[in-house]
């Protein structure tokens, strides 16, 4: 019994230390394995351009395309024939299969050419095959283009305006279904729960709001990210128990501390966790500019001298007064801002600072750099 209670009063302590945050529906934490889009592409040929096709001197797969198209309807080319086309540009096709897609239904597809054709605008895409990781034709793709930009160019002249990018268009609805991708999902009466990040205390309390919610026993965690949850028999129940499954509100623990900064722009984002040790930090600018000014020696008309360059060099040194400020410790993230700007950082100065301060053993976060 004093284990128990000792249990107990632990769990509140750390209850008390990490608040809960706000409640998030389960369809946001986590998804159904199983369910989930397949990546479709494709390569094919759009015809009907206005001279802004592919240069096919440059692109000889463009024309060997044409060539097997052309066989294929029955129009045999005399050998040796070279063909000069300026309406044609070589693609590929791209889009998402979605998870119980069946035959019949459409998808929208890009199209983004593959050669040197300079516009995509007003072309029309003949029937393409799109293919999964498998290697099987999943749908069939043709239709006319929609390009959300134009192109410009003087006659003779050089000038261009161009607005938006012209080497990739979409075509809404424009492939066709062709084969469903199986599903198991409710195999054995169950399911597997994916979070989209591992957590223990987030899998161990999405278990307990599906089991507050249906029953003790209906969902159990494996790990760190996979929850099992038992399901009904029946494909119609099971749809309805799946969609009040995903309703359900999760309270997420407290996020770990955490700080992304990214080097190249010197962008840092930090989250609510993020807390500080006692620590001091100085700050100070030593900027160095160095000049240069030319003058020039005229001698008179009469005096039979030569004109003189020289430069003049000029340093100068401005090192603005160092700060220090004293951070107490568990300063919370709006403190450890207000720190950092009470003193003028920049925020490629709040990089160097952070990693100082993660170094001395201050920062209680996990530093990324990105």
């Amino acid at each position: 019994m004093r284990k128990f209670a000792s249990v107990v009063l632990l769990a509140a302590a750390f209850g008390g230390i990490a608040p809960l945050a706000q409640a998030e529906r389960l369809k946001d934490l986590a998804t159904i394995a199983g369910v989930r889009q397949n990546q479709l592409s494709g390569y094919g040929i759009v015809v009907g351009l206005d001279g802004t096709g592919d240069q096919t001197s440059q692109t000889p797969f463009t024309v060997q395309s044409i060539r097997a198209m052309l066989q294929q309807k029955g129009v045999n080319l005399p050998a040796g024939t070279q063909l000069q086309l300026k309406n044609v540009a070589a693609v590929m096709v791209t889009t998402s299969l979605p998870a119980f897609a069946q035959p019949g239904q459409t998808l929208d597809i890009t199209v983004s050419s593959i050669g040197n054709a300079k516009s995509l605008r007003g072309g029309t895409l003949l029937m393409a095959p799109l293919h999964g990781a498998d290697g099987q034709v999943y749908a069939m793709a043709q239709g006319n283009l929609v390009v959300g930009g134009v192109g410009v160019q003087a006659q003779g002249g050089g000038a261009q305006v161009q607005v938006n990018h012209l080497a990739v268009g979409r075509i809404s609805a424009g492939a066709t279904v062709e084969r469903a991708v199986a599903s198991n999902l409710g195999e054995n009466n169950q399911i597997r729960l994916e979070l989209k990040e591992t957590d223990f205390a987030t899998a161990a309390r999405v278990v307990e709001a599906v089991n507050d919610q249906f029953g003790p026993g209906i969902a159990t965690a494996l790990d760190g990210r996979v929850v099992r949850v038992r399901t009904p028999s029946s494909s119609d129940q099971r749809v309805a128990f799946l969609g009040m499954l995903e309703q359900i509100d999760v309270n997420q623990p407290l996020a770990s501390a955490k700080v992304i900064m990214n080097a190249r722009t010197g962008s840092v984002v930090m989250n609510r966790a993020v807390m500080l040790d006692n620590c001091a930090i100085s700050h100070g600018n030593l900027s160095i500019t160095i000049g240069s000014d030319t003058q020039v020696s005229q001698p008179n008309a009469l005096a039979g001298g030569q004109t003189v360059v020289t430069q003049n060099q000029s340093v100068e040194i401005k090192k603005e007064p160092g700060q220090m400020i004293n951070v107490k410790g568990g300063a919370s993230l709006s403190e450890v801002v207000k720190a950092m700007n009470s003193i003028g950082t920049t925020p490629q100065d709040l990089l160097a600072i952070l990693q100082a301060l993660k170094a001395a053993g201050s920062l209680r976060a996990e530093l990324e750099i990105i």
